[in-house]
């Protein structure tokens, strides 16, 4: 396969030539036109495409238009953080966000230096978990309370849980027209073991009066601005999904402590919801009367239209909803996509699937671009709001540059769309098939 900045094909970045005008930048960079009706397969181009894939596409009649080779679609630029793995990459240095490439993602259970960060201000420093306190308080609180994280280990009971987290953005480079901010791609999502108590008992022990509507997290990381009048964050959820089970106020992950990035020494974790409402740096929790209007709670933030929109659109607020579960979506970890391999040899392929706080049913994998899918197994998930993992052998016809495309079913029937879900403004949910590029030799 061939660098295509080598090839002086553009001034550009691939990425931001695609998000411009997708079709107009598959002539400019593989000479490529599709049939205009079914935006699929190769009117001109297919020949160039292969030359510089290295391949011939031995499905390409039916690839789509304006879509990026997987081959080329994904970047690994090398980035290390302190108690983070080398491979990860950075989106933003301030605040600090970086994302993991699929392919370091393969662990049943995501370790504490492969699970992705995403701040909105700045960490707190020099943190000493013995002196932390947790304040519950809130109009629909009956008794306000501060705990020690040492008093919360001693009067409730402690559980751990695999739970899965993932920023709401996770997937916002593919939508067309770009949406602002980070450019995740695939890798704002882990599902590590957390260690703490419920935060139900903990507000049980408080008492919490009838009216009560929505929690609300408060955290010690600063404004980006350091202006300690200005919250960087504070988001929350509905009291029916702030008393399921498996809702934590943690100390642990993995049996350690949580990383600095990740929120030590204590933190929120709402599984199968958007990270954001899993609050880092935990200092208080407060029972609301009403749908919490605190920072990244208004406006647009976290919000998708509450009816499908043209691409491009602007959306009045009030035309906003809250996202609340995430959808189903999978990944594939193993191999790494652009991976070299022999016909006559075994094919293995890996990965997880979740759903928000629902389950995954059905697992398939194709090989030509969705026109068929070979059904396989899936695991049962560790827990409620843990990943489900899968793993198949694929076979393939003959030599040839091949995509395996990805797709989960979850519990309510809901499938992974092929390409990118409906548009929306801060491009949330994107749960589009994950693929790799695999060449056969």
């Amino acid at each position: 396969m061939k660098n295509l900045s080598d090839q002086g094909l553009t001034k550009k970045g691939l990425n931001d030539l695609y998000q411009e005008d997708p079709i107009k930048a598959d002539e400019i960079v593989f000479g490529r036109t599709s049939d205009p009706i079914s935006r699929r397969g190769f009117l001109s181009g297919c020949s160039r495409m292969a030359a510089l894939l290295g391949a011939e596409i031995v499905f390409g009649r039916f690839m789509p238009a304006g879509l990026i080779p997987a081959a080329y679609a994904e970047t690994t630029e090398a980035f290390t953080l302190p108690g983070k793995h080398p491979g990860l990459t950075i989106l933003n240095d301030r605040p600090i966000n970086a994302e993991v490439p699929a392919h370091l993602l393969n662990d049943f259970i995501t370790p504490a230096n492969k699970l992705f960060v995403r701040n909105n201000g700045i960490p707190p420093e020099k943190v000493d978990a013995s002196t932390w306190t947790l304040t519950i308080d809130g109009e629909s609180i009956k008794q306000s309370k501060t705990f020690t994280i040492a008093q919360l280990k001693e009067k409730f009971k402690q559980h751990t849980y695999q739970l899965t987290i993932e920023c709401g953005g996770n997937g916002r480079a593919e939508f067309n027209p770009p949406a602002k901010g980070n450019q995740w791609t695939t890798g704002a999502v882990g599902s590590p073991q957390w260690t703490g108590v419920r935060l139900r008992d903990v507000l049980e022990d408080c008492g919490f009066k009838d009216n009560a509507v929505y929690i609300a997290y408060h955290g010690a990381d600063s404004h980006l601005s350091r202006d300690p009048s200005k919250t960087a964050i504070s988001r929350g959820v509905p009291m029916s999904k702030a008393l399921e089970d498996e809702v934590l106020i943690a100390w642990a992950m993995n049996g350690q402590d949580i990383p600095a990035l990740n929120g030590f020494p204590l933190r929120l974790v709402c599984g199968g919801w958007p990270a954001s409402t899993s609050g880092k740096w935990l200092k208080g929790i407060s029972v609301r009367d009403r749908v919490h209007d605190g920072t990244k709670m208004l406006g647009q933030a976290y919000r998708v239209p509450k009816n499908p929109v043209a691409p491009g659109s602007k959306v009045p607020d009030e035309e906003m909803r809250i996202i609340e579960r995430m959808p189903v979506k999978s990944l594939i970890t193993f191999p790494k996509s652009g991976v070299q391999h022999k016909l006559n040899e075994r094919f293995i392929a890996k990965g997880h699937a979740w759903a928000g706080d629902r389950s995954i049913e059905k697992m398939q994998v194709s090989i030509d671009f969705g026109q068929t899918w070979q059904e396989i197994k899936i695991s049962k998930a560790a827990n409620p709001n843990a990943w489900q993992h899968w793993q198949t052998e694929i076979k393939f016809p003959k030599k040839g540059y091949y995509e395996v495309w990805a797709r989960a079913t979850d519990s309510d029937g809901l499938s992974q769309p092929m390409l990118v879900p409906g548009w929306n403004p801060k491009g949330y949910l994107n749960n589009a098939c994950h693929r790799i590029a695999v060449q056969l030799s």
